[in-house]
């Protein structure tokens, strides 16, 4: 009897959403059809998701792509010899490794994502899994903050904030009881990371939870998770069982002396518990709005313990740093912005998707080389990045590095790494009065500057726009910006100018005022210089 051929469709959502499930059955049907046996494994998305559905079949020299796959293209592509991992069909892209989208990249906490099985737990091991847990439990507590410390992983979610320094406080705090969360409520606008990292390796992140417990002492963790997100919900809740089973949690993990129990949270649908209080509220049966601090949730967390709070791309780093040592992740990336970042390409933009990559990369690199531009063919001429309330940037600043402090020193951020691409036809008015609108929305409403000044940004906007009394409403624009920044109690209203004061900057036709003349260069200086020089010699 021959051996069944291997074939992989994702399950993740996003593939899903374009009709992955009805191709794996497809594909099921036509190989029985022929008298062909296969093993269908349903993989996450490698993250190329203009090419999805994405069909990859197991050849000798490695795994063969296919894409995108549409349910009509499965009879064909069966008798151009899918199942021998052939290359007859206009739809065949070669071996997945030689793909430039994926050879180019540094794949650390998407390594098994699109990989493997996310929902089998062998294949999870035979890829490297729980080897940072393992030697975790061989270090102590204090060895393993060094180590988080040391590769100089920052918080993933957005302000950047040294991990391992979060974790020494919550590990020296004085408590009987300690929590681990990981906020998982992503709802920055073209970010899906977090998402795809649940759907396709969801025991990445139970390992690098369980990894932060044995560092501060925990015995708690809880995954908030948006509601949007059911098919994550629904891995995640199915991986916890099965490392349950294995004696990945619960008392005794690995058979150590540690006990660490881990649940699944749906939140409501609001974008505020993206903040870390706002999330520790809901998650306490509460409606969620921001807490003052101090006392912060390292010291006065989840039920006013101490608790460590990381997005689900800061824990899932943590696997890799343990096993491979601090020194391989530090290796990566730029000044103090170590490791990897996985970038999300949203928005008008021909290739769509996943790139995960060291820091340093510039802005340029991902729109137009992994980007490939926009998608309706015509000029970029904006690029959103760090979700709704990052600084919208010209073309101009594609030289940029993506880090930490370049992006602060231009006056944005990298934050969640989202970045969302625009065309020429972008009315960048009508996105800083999206920022304003989107704040109003969804502030929490426990501070003025952001309740009350978002709903008067819009209106200051609109008379912009409008053409009233402009001089006066842009400067009106501007204190309001000030007092927002400075007066609210959270990044919610306090980065709500950024967006609208980087579209002002950079583009001011949009709002009725002339651009700001650019400043000569060392060429017309020195041409003024000559022209003036022979001026006078006549």
């Amino acid at each position: 009897m021959s051996t069944p051929v291997t074939v992989y469709v994702p399950r993740d959502s996003a593939a899903r959403s374009v009709g992955a499930d009805e191709v794996a059955e497809r594909i099921t049907a036509a190989a029985a059809a022929t008298g062909r046996e296969i093993r269908l494994v349903r993989n996450g998305s490698r993250g190329m998701l203009w090419r999805e559905p994405l069909v990859e079949v197991a050849g000798p020299d490695g795994r063969i792509a296919y894409g995108p796959v549409a349910p009509e293209d499965v009879d064909g592509l069966v008798a151009a010899g899918l199942l021998d991992a052939a290359g007859t069909h206009p739809l065949h892209l070669g071996r997945t490794a030689d793909l430039d989208w994926l050879r180019t990249q540094n794949r650390v906490t998407f390594a098994r994502v699109g990989v493997v099985d996310p929902l089998d737990p062998d294949d999870f091991l035979a890829h490297g899994g729980l080897r940072g847990l393992r030697r975790a439990l061989e270090l102590s507590p204090q060895d393993i903050v060094a180590e988080v410390t040391d590769s100089g992983l920052r918080g993933r979610g957005g302000a950047g904030f040294p991990a391992g320094i979060k974790w020494k406080t919550v590990q020296e705090a004085d408590s009987a009881l300690k929590f681990v969360c990981c906020n998982a409520d992503e709802g920055d606008s073209g970010t899906f990371a977090d998402r795809m990292l649940m759907e396709g390796d969801p025991f990445t992140l139970i390992e690098g939870m369980t990894i932060a417990a044995r560092a501060v002492g925990a015995t708690e963790g809880y995954v908030y998770v948006r509601s949007e997100y059911p098919d994550a919900v629904a891995t995640l809740r199915a991986a916890i069982a099965t490392a349950y089973g294995r004696g990945w949690l619960g008392a005794g993990v690995l058979g150590s002396d540690l006990r660490f129990d881990l649940s699944v949270r749906v939140g409501a649908g609001a974008y505020i518990c993206g903040e870390e209080t706002s999330m520790l509220e809901s998650l306490e049966g509460k409606r969620g709005t921001v807490r003052a601090k101090p006392p912060i949730p390292a010291l006065e967390g989840l039920f006013g313990k101490p608790t460590v709070v990381n997005n689900v791309l800061t824990l899932g780093s943590v696997p890799m740093i343990l096993a491979d040592g601090a020194r391989a992740f530090a290796g990566l990336g730029t000044g103090r912005s170590r490791g990897t970042q996985v970038f999300q390409l949203g928005g008008n933009v021909a290739r769509g998707g996943i790139v995960e990559t060291a820091f340093g990369v510039t802005l340029g690199d991902l729109v137009e080389g992994y980007g490939g531009g926009t998608r309706s063919g015509r000029p970029v001429r904006a690029v959103q990045v760090g979700g709704p309330l990052g600084a919208y940037l010209p073309t101009s600043r594609f030289h940029l590095p993506m880090d930490y402090e370049a992006f602060a020193a231009a006056g944005a951020m990298v934050g969640h790494g989202g970045v969302v691409v625009f065309d020429d036809t972008v009315d960048m008015a009508g996105q800083a009065r999206f920022a304003m609108e989107f704040c109003a929305a969804e502030s929490c409403g426990k501070c003025t500057p952001c309740r009350v000044g978002a709903v008067r940004g819009v209106e200051v906007i609109d008379r912009i726009t409008a053409g009233i009394d402009r001089r006066a409403n842009l400067t009106l624009l501007d204190d309001l910006c000030d007092l927002m920044t400075e007066g609210s109690l959270c990044a919610m209203g306090g980065l709500t100018p950024m967006p609208v004061r980087s579209a002002l900057e950079h583009f001011p036709a949009d709002f009725g005022e002339q651009p700001a003349a650019e400043p000569p260069t060392t060429t017309d200086l020195a041409t003024t210089d000559l022209a003036t020089t022979t001026e006078a010699r006549r």
